[in-house]
């Protein structure tokens, strides 16, 4: 099997020959990672199987997207083949695209001499990081049992034999670090990071509910300084247990249909706000753990936003150009926040929170601010 070759050409789109992440992208094996995926179909969740189709194999394991691994507790390799996962199921662990990993690591700024904290997942991020410094100088930590032992041993497969522990990244770390790049999304800020970083050492991660990437360096006093980076992400955020939660869905039984409370005609076209990161990371920081859900019929087009408390909006719209009609419900009207924003966005051109000044207390507390701007989370 011939995966040096395509690894080389996904080393080619994701960085320039003279970086130096193209070495570890172009000999790292990432399909050993991923033998098994969960593509989503028409009919939910679809197993997909390497060995059983080899050059679909290598065209997936080495295009730089994301390959789900993992949809509510079923692991893709414990599917049995043929599997089908009904929709409803919650993607739980993936492989990330090489390009979005590379790029934490990258925003981590790591030297030759870095001691680096990461999350597991499939393994390949801790592959990359393992390949660029050794990886004596790299710890991998997941809350899943099942996925730190796998990744154990497809990692000493290929030769590496890093740190490996379970352990929930939100609490006690098993260490000391000058880098921790998270690649689950966390919300707030742990304050066991700002414990386990060495004076000066750097953070990284992803704001839950956002498309924010926050980095920060480690402050006198225990806390650190940083900013939001220019350039969006997102990742599935921490997790406790097997599966996710779904707080929404009993919301969503009055919120499908339901007439609600107040009933409006928005003033511009409709916004699914997940396809527009700026206006989402303000909404989630504004608002945090909205669900959205969208559906479409010919040209109409349908977007609920869902939160635990009751709250509720579903706004409808004819046509890509017509006005939509709201229905909201619940304790607050979460259409109407994101209208605010919206109408910021109108007025400036543009939203402050990307380029952000970060300030982040001992106690974790992080201030987002810029202009006459902030943002607490």
């Amino acid at each position: 099997m011939d995966w040096e070759t395509h690894a080389r050409r996904l080393a080619d789109e994701v960085v320039r020959p003279e970086s130096r992440w193209y070495g570890p992208l172009a000999t790292t094996p990432r399909h050993v990672f991923v033998p098994r995926w969960w593509r989503s179909g028409e009919q939910g969740w679809e197993l997909r199987d390497g060995a059983a189709d080899t050059e679909a194999w290598m065209e997936a394991a080495y295009s730089d997207r994301t390959l789900v691994t993992r949809v509510g507790a079923l692991h893709a390799d414990d599917a049995g083949l043929g599997a089908v996962v009904r929709p409803g199921g919650f993607p739980t662990s993936s492989s990330t695209l090489p390009g979005l990993v590379v790029m934490m690591h990258r925003h981590a700024m790591v030297t030759d001499d870095t001691r680096v904290l990461v999350t597991t997942g499939s393994g390949y991020g801790t592959a990359l990081m393992c390949r660029r410094l050794g990886a004596d100088q790299v710890t991998s930590v997941d809350v899943d049992r099942h996925l730190v032992g796998t990744a154990r041993e497809r990692l000493d497969s290929i030769g590496l034999r890093p740190h490996l522990a379970v352990a929930d990244i939100t609490g006690s770390l098993p260490g000391e670090y000058d880098r921790i790049v998270s690649t689950v999304s966390v919300r707030p800020i742990p304050t066991s990071w700002l414990e386990a970083l060495r004076p000066g050492g750097r953070l990284v991660t992803t704001i839950a509910g956002t498309g924010l990437i926050l980095t920060a360096d480690k402050t006198a006093d225990g806390g650190a300084i940083g900013r939001v980076e220019p350039d969006p992400a997102g990742f599935m955020r921490t997790r406790h247990g097997a599966d996710y939660n779904a707080p929404a869905n009993e919301v969503w039984a009055v919120a499908e249909h339901g007439d609600g409370e107040e009933v409006t005609t928005c003033r511009y076209p409709l916004l699914y706000p997940a396809d527009a990161w700026d206006v989402m990371s303000m909404l989630a920081l504004a608002v945090p753990d909205i669900e959205y859900r969208s559906h479409e019929d010919g040209d109409s087009r349908t977007v609920w936003l869902l939160h635990a408390d009751g709250s509720w909006a579903r706004a409808t719209a004819a046509g890509y150009l017509d006005s939509p009609t709201v229905h909201q419900g619940g304790p607050r009207r979460l259409w109407r926040e994101l209208q605010r924003i919206r109408n910021r966005l109108n007025r400036a051109g543009t939203l402050p929170v990307y380029g952000s000044r970060v300030v982040i207390a001992p106690d974790g507390t992080a201030t987002l601010s810029r202009g006459g701007w902030t943002a607490t989370i």
